[in-house]
């Protein structure tokens, strides 16, 4: 539970919608169905193996199993990854949990009047404090609430796994379905709210973000290109852009695009990938971590495959049929395309509450269950670097977790300061949420497939399991995964550091990340400098850790680390 509930997160209700609106709706879903499949199950089942298998040696954290396994001295500092990715996403994931409970808060008290204040688009800018650096440091922002949720996490985190994470996600993960399928019951009926704008219905959004076929109204733009000029979704609506295009004399006309077109774009590929890490927390260290206290004859095949049942369900059949569905009735197709995650879920959707009856109430269930989906996330984010510590150090869960908690609130407070633009945030998110989420997961599937080697590593994953990996995972997990992670991940590189266009293959600038530290064409940016240097010194402190741990220092000559109460 503990694992399904770090696996459901933000990313099932807001990222997911917002990518599938933006990438196809339908062929954006056969290349996420394609990635779980390749990617998703085989790094997930990978990592609760050699998490097992390092817990029964004694190692609890990411170093410890990769140096447990590897038996070489630098093991231990590539498994250092899996301690900075969820200690750095945790510094800015828990501040975004803080605008979900703070707008929860604010709808049910009547404090959510977006009239007064400009737009759902002016409160929420003023809210998060990207108006200048420090100005979310207010009592109208987002600030209290950032205390409250940092210290509702370190309070669960305190207690352990059993006292407080694993019942945290035993009583927040049925309210939080719960909460979900009223929501989701309410926007399932929500028909044609503006009869005099037909074509924007319920219907019409459920088409909109999962039919595989777009059908587009476009105009001529020159050099043989076309420009959309808007999207046709549902019967009467094509049947009204093909007239229009039919009296326009040529200048517009409807165009279909197919699936086989859509699924030629690079950038689908990569969100859909990336979906699927932030989707199943595989790449964060998190399965590793809480798979080294299973026993010996757990099942970890079944937990693997609960865990993505779990996710899929609240990210395919709940977030998806909530978030675009009500966008498009109340506010229409152009309302939904383009917009981002924070766009749609923080700008977009107040804007249906607003319109809807009883909006105040169904605003309020709807984040305090995206509240609750962040806190069974970011707790899970919090273990690892617990782990390492208390492994690394030889100290006991009181010292780790206060260490941590300074460690991690020096990062949520650069973020929370550094608010002009939400830089710090995008910097992190970019650098580690994804350019070091891909790295981690290439490592651990090498290791798992080269290191181990196939036959071992399967029948490791397969003691004690009711149901046994399909043979076709073999080649898969040694050949296709470790090639579509290094696939997908030049061509983030490519695309997104160096500006290279995977579309047409020509070369660009290097991308606003990259100037940002390095300078170029415009000078460097001393909030992502100072962003990295975090990360960095982080990292370094980790390494110092590393160095100078005997129990690490035991887990590369491949000597067991048992004490009493472990893996219990």
């Amino acid at each position: 539970m503990a694992v399904a509930g770090s696996a459901v997160g933000l990313g099932n209700f807001l990222r997911f919608p917002g990518l599938a609106a933006q990438y196809g709706g339908g062929a954006f879903m056969i290349a996420y169905a394609i990635s779980f499949l390749i990617i998703g199950l085989p790094i997930g089942w990978a990592e609760w193996a050699m998490g097992r298998h390092a817990g029964l040696r004694g190692y609890n954290s990411c170093p410890g199993a990769f140096a447990t396994i590897l038996q070489r001295p630098w093991a231990k500092y590539v498994g250092i990854i899996g301690v900075i990715v969820p200690v750095i996403i945790y510094t800015y994931y828990v501040y975004i949990e803080s605008w979900c409970l703070g707008y929860a808060v604010k709808y049910w008290t009547g404090g959510m009047d977006l009239a007064s204040s400009g737009g759902a688009g002016a409160f929420f800018e003023k809210f998060t404090g990207q108006g200048g650096d420090g100005a979310a440091l207010t009592s109208s922002a987002a600030f209290p609430w950032l205390v409250a949720v940092f210290a509702f996490n370190f309070w669960l985190i305190y207690r352990g796994i059993s006292a407080g994470i694993e019942k945290m996600c035993n009583l927040g993960m049925p309210l939080l379905i719960l909460l979900a399928l009223l929501v989701l019951a309410r926007v399932l009926t929500l028909g044609t709210p503006d009869t005099a704008r037909p074509h924007d219905n319920v219907m019409n959004g459920l088409g909109y973000l999962w039919n595989p076929t777009k059908v587009m109204l476009v105009k001529d733009a020159g050099e043989g290109k076309t420009e959309v000029v808007r999207e046709l979704v549902g019967n009467a609506a094509v049947e009204e852009g093909t007239a229009e295009a039919a009296k326009s004399g040529g200048a517009l006309k409807v165009e279909q695009r197919g699936v086989m077109t859509q699924l030629r774009n690079p950038r689908l590929w990569l969100a859909a990938a990336a979906q699927i890490f932030f989707s199943l927390s595989v790449g964060f260290g998190v399965i590793v971590v809480y798979a080294s206290y299973m026993k010996k004859d757990d099942d970890v095949v079944l937990s693997g495959l609960t865990a993505s049942s779990a996710n899929e369900f609240c990210e395919v059949g709940l977030g998806g049929l909530i978030t675009v569905p009500a966008a498009v009735a109340f506010l229409g197709v152009a309302s939904v395309a383009g917009q981002g995650t924070f766009g749609l879920g923080f700008v977009v959707l107040p804007q249906v509450f607003e319109k809807m009856p009883l909006g105040a109430f169904f605003g309020g269930a709807f984040f305090l269950m995206l509240a609750l989906a962040a806190v069974t996330s970011s707790i899970s984010m919090l273990q690892p670097g617990i782990a390492f510590v208390e492994e690394a150090m030889g100290v006991g869960r009181k010292t780790s977790v206060a260490i941590l908690g300074f460690i991690t609130a020096c990062g949520t407070g650069l973020v929370m300061y550094f608010t002009k633009g939400l830089k710090a945030l995008d910097t992190l998110d970019f650098w580690v949420g994804t350019m070091l989420i891909f790295i981690l997961a290439t490592i651990q599937i090498i290791m798992f497939g080269w290191k181990w080697g196939i036959a071992k590593g399967m029948a490791e994953a397969n003691r004690g399991a009711t149901i046994q990996i399909p043979a076709i995972f073999g080649p898969i997990m040694k050949w296709l995964c470790p090639m579509f992670l290094l696939t997908i991940f030049a061509m983030t590189v490519l695309q997104d550091v160096f500006g290279f266009s995977l579309t047409d293959f020509t070369p660009g600038n290097p991308s606003g990340y990259v100037t940002d530290l390095l300078g170029g064409a415009k000078e460097p940016n001393h909030i992502a400098r100072i962003s990295i240097a975090f990360v960095l010194l982080v990292a370094g402190l980790f390494a110092l850790l590393c160095a100078r741990s005997p129990a690490l220092a035991r887990a590369e000559k491949g000597l067991d680390n048992h004490k009493p109460g472990s893996n219990s």
